[in-house]
């Protein structure tokens, strides 16, 4: 059914879009090369939301060379006029002949209808060459159009033993420079960012990017903090960078006091009070509902970034808040920089999860690869599908 050039113009495809990762959330990353025969006349990649698509770009470079060309995108061609016009008519404006397509949009204002608004012009097109590797760009927004939330990841930094940090705290740094130079490539391809107010009071974390290697085109991840006290703190490091911060919160915004805890100690303040220095340091608030436990209900949370239009959401957290997500099944994926480095049985563990009794009460994952990062050994993990 495809040639091997076929499959070697989708692979250029792929690795155009990918250069598009950090810049293009929340839209999905696409790449698109037209030929003539077997000469590439024109590339084209998605680099940022509210610009030209990878069509019309490599509908543009190739000129008038298009009249019977041969299309590759990774990403069904949309069909519905957004912040962008339909990419369904650029092709079919420039007379190009056939279109290969990696896989079909998720979004169901497109999901097929860019096929069928093809073929009814007349165009051969064909759907599913190099598939997984196309689909593998836009896992976020795939499953942000299915089911209107975000993925999930959880990245951690642990010991050979599986400990984050020792009794006292202490964890900077179990990885190396290596491993957390790999953490901003991550980041850069995140929606956003999301941490506990625990992590926030004691490492008082940035969660930007900030490797000037990676152009953002001005992007920051949107910064999530679940606070369900309204603990936060108005001096918090991240509130003086660029970029936007969420705080969830289940404090009310009156009469109830809450505890502040800055560099200076903590002091009682009115939670209305502390909202207001929070929102004039930057910060929204949102309201979020409760669990049965009094605490943050992580699925309003999801909820909310999805209707925010977050595709990948990556957890940076400490052993309560990621031992919740690991617990009701919310991790889609599992990211574990590995040290080759002993901490010992009292230092803190990655997940605060309740004891089993039988193996076979144990959370297990896929193994999607393993990579060797500096001296560090990184673990993608993937939940399993669901038995039939």
């Amino acid at each position: 059914m495809f040639s091997s050039f076929d499959e070697r113009t989708m692979q250029r495809a792929i690795e155009l879009a990918a250069l598009g990762r950090h810049t293009t959330p929340p839209n999905p990353s696409v790449g698109c090369i037209v030929t003539q025969g077997e000469r590439i006349v024109g590339e084209g990649w998605h680099r940022k939301w509210g610009e030209p698509h990878a069509e019309p770009l490599a509908l543009q470079a190739a000129g008038a060379e298009t009249k019977g060309a041969t299309v590759y995108v990774t990403l069904e061609p949309h069909s519905y006029q957004g912040r962008t016009p339909p990419c369904t008519d650029a092709l079919i404006g420039a007379g190009v002949r056939r279109v290969v397509i990696g896989v079909l949009d998720a979004n169901p204002k497109v999901s097929g209808d860019g096929v069928r608004q093809l073929q009814a012009a007349g165009i051969e097109v064909q759907v599913g060459l190099l598939a997984d590797a196309a689909r593998e760009l836009n896992l976020g927004f795939e499953k942000r159009m299915i089911t209107g939330r975000p993925r999930l990841i959880v990245k951690s930094a642990i010991s050979l033993d599986g400990r984050i940090a020792l009794a006292n705290g202490q964890s900077k740094w179990i990885t190396g420079t290596a491993a957390r130079a790999d953490v901003q490539r991550l980041r850069s391809r995140t929606s956003a960012v999301m941490t506990g107010i625990e992590t926030v009071l004691a490492d008082d974390p940035q969660l930007n990017v900030r490797d000037p290697s990676i152009d953002m085109l001005g992007r920051q991840p949107l910064r999530v903090v679940l606070d369900s006290k309204l603990r936060m703190p108005a001096t918090a490091a991240m509130l003086k960078l660029t970029g936007e911060t969420l705080i969830f919160s289940g404090a009310p915004l009156s009469d109830v006091s809450a505890s502040v805890a800055g560099k200076a100690g903590s002091r009682p303040a009115n939670a209305a009070s502390v909202a207001h220095e929070l929102r004039q340091a930057g910060a929204e608030i949102v309201a979020a509902e409760l669990d049965a436990d009094g605490r943050i209900d992580l699925d309003f949370v999801l909820a909310e970034l999805g209707r925010r239009m977050c595709n990948d959401v990556l957890v940076e957290a400490g052993p309560t808040l990621v031992g919740r997500i690991l617990q009701l099944g919310l991790a889609d994926e599992i990211i574990a920089y590995v040290a080759p480095v002993l901490l010992g049985p009292d230092a803190r563990a990655m997940a605060d999860l309740p004891a089993l009794q039988t193996l076979e009460q144990a959370q297990r994952y896929t193994m999607h690869s393993v990579d060797r990062v500096g001296d560090d050994v990184r673990l993608t993990l993937r939940r399993r599908p669901e038995a039939p």
